[in-house]
């Protein structure tokens, strides 16, 4: 289909991409896998080929294109496996934090190292005892002449291990009212003194996306790394969430086109009682079911990518998309797996990994729970 906010200069980036990965990541993605980590000279890779933080000004090092090519590079990261959402979070996600909120020092200091995969980022809000409640975040940050005193630990932080630089929610006044006012933004480098990281985190899928635990414990941060101003921290977090939950859309529905296109080669080869099982009723009926599901959530979020890169208020069309179009991916990795019968659950087949890997964009960036508490509120209920 012809995509809404694509002109021709994004196709030809596209296949320059697609080739790329061809040659970088597809080959050595299992190999990543089971090593439960992407190597830095991928992103270093990345970076030099103009992949990393397209949309950053030129002065600071970017191609200053518009969010379309970084579009692309999302769906392109997604189609060779889950387990890059990493990058996609380091360019779309926490990029935006430091270009939106920081200082001209801070954009010099760190911009043209992020986009040529130097340096690597991450943000740190979950905590052990706080996920999708923010305001109830217990990490403190206290001014102590020239430093932040920062105590506390951070749990579920995507490139935890990998992270040279993480933008870390902490509470600089304990007793704000309403809570989340007390909120602000402070960027913590590798080798700050009292900052650590814990394990790398097992998980269920996704498994060469190094997950972990980061620890404060009076960690010394420099007064010039607070991002923006101080108890605003809440405030910017609810901005860039818009962008940050179309992103797991457009990684779902990515990934739901990719695990249909694996399961309609398979059935047209394998054969069960002398013919395909592409040629059952069953199959055609589940195959039918699923084209349709993920044509019409290719048709919306085209539409809601157009609105966003124009700056409109998406909020309440982008939490329908990300748990939709999630909750779409998960029920097609069960349906998929199951019409590859028993080499479905074999690992040298990728809809196995796509079966584990689908499931947390659920969960991440506002369980899809919140999703609808969202859309109800802003329904006027």
């Amino acid at each position: 289909m012809q995509h809404l906010f694509l002109q021709e200069e994004h196709e030809i980036f596209r296949k320059a991409l697609r080739k790329f990965l061809e040659k970088e990541a597809y080959p050595y993605y299992q190999k990543w896998e089971e090593e439960r980590e992407i190597p830095r000279d991928f992103w270093r890779k990345m970076g030099s080929q103009g992949y990393l933080c397209p949309g950053v000004e030129e002065k600071y090092g970017g191609s200053e294109v518009d969010w379309g090519f970084s579009v692309i590079i999302n769906e392109e990261l997604e189609k060779v496996g889950s387990g890059l959402v990493g990058i996609g979070l380091h360019s779309d996600i926490v990029i935006p934090y430091i270009t939106s909120y920081g200082t001209e020092e801070q954009k010099q200091r760190w911009l043209p190292k992020c986009v040529s995969g130097e340096m690597i980022t991450a943000i740190a809000m979950t905590e052990p005892g706080a996920g999708s409640d923010l305001a109830s975040i217990e990490t403190t940050a206290k001014l102590d002449g020239d430093v932040y005193v920062l105590n506390g630990q951070k749990t579920f932080i995507t490139n935890g291990i990998h992270a040279d630089l993480i933008i870390v929610a902490c509470k600089t006044d304990v007793n704000a009212s309403p809570k989340h006012k007390g909120i602000s933004l402070l960027v913590v480098e590798r080798g700050t003194p009292g900052f650590s990281r814990g394990r790398k985190l097992n998980k269920v899928g996704m498994h060469c996306q190094d997950t972990a635990e980061l620890i404060f414990e009076d960690c010394l941060v420099p007064k010039e790394n607070l991002l923006g101003e101080e108890g605003k921290g809440f405030l910017y977090l609810m901005e860039k969430l818009q962008q940050e939950r179309l992103l797991v859309a457009i990684a779902a529905q990515a990934a739901s086109e990719k695990m249909l296109e694996l399961t309609l080669n398979y059935i047209k080869s394998r054969e069960a009682f002398g013919k395909p099982i592409s040629k059952f009723q069953n199959t055609q009926f589940k195959v039918a079911e699923m084209a349709t599901d993920i044509e019409m959530g290719r048709t919306f979020l085209d539409q809601l990518i157009h609105e966003h890169m124009q700056g409109e208020d998406v909020v309440t069309k982008v939490s329908m998309a990300k748990w939709k179009l999630t909750e779409n991916a998960r029920k097609i990795a069960t349906e998929c797996l199951q019409l590859h019968g028993g080499y479905g659950y074999m690992e040298e087949y990728e809809i196995a990994r796509r079966y584990r890997d689908t499931p947390v964009a659920s969960i991440y960036a506002g369980t899809n729970e919140i999703m609808k508490s969202i859309i109800a509120k802003n329904l006027g209920l």
